[in-house]
């Protein structure tokens, strides 16, 4: 008679790490900043779009009041 050896595994789930406030996420969001490509929690994620966009319409205004007829 043969023994049989069981062991039993531990059901640890790693939980995603936000690489912006270090929280545990259910999900992340991946998302390009400053041209470097982050895994970010949603709320992090959504702050990051909202500051690119408006950064993005204040450089408008900028190269509008300039008269600036670039390519951007």
């Amino acid at each position: 008679m043969a023994l049989r050896r069981v062991y039993a595994e531990a059901e640890t789930e790693i939980m995603p790490t936000c690489k912006s406030c270090g929280e545990d996420a259910d999900e992340l969001e991946i998302v390009k900043v400053d041209g470097k490509t982050k895994k970010l929690c949603e709320a992090c994620a959504d702050e990051v779009r909202e500051q690119g966009a408006v950064a993005e319409a204040s450089e408008a205004v900028v190269q509008n009041m300039m008269g600036f007829k670039g390519r951007r």
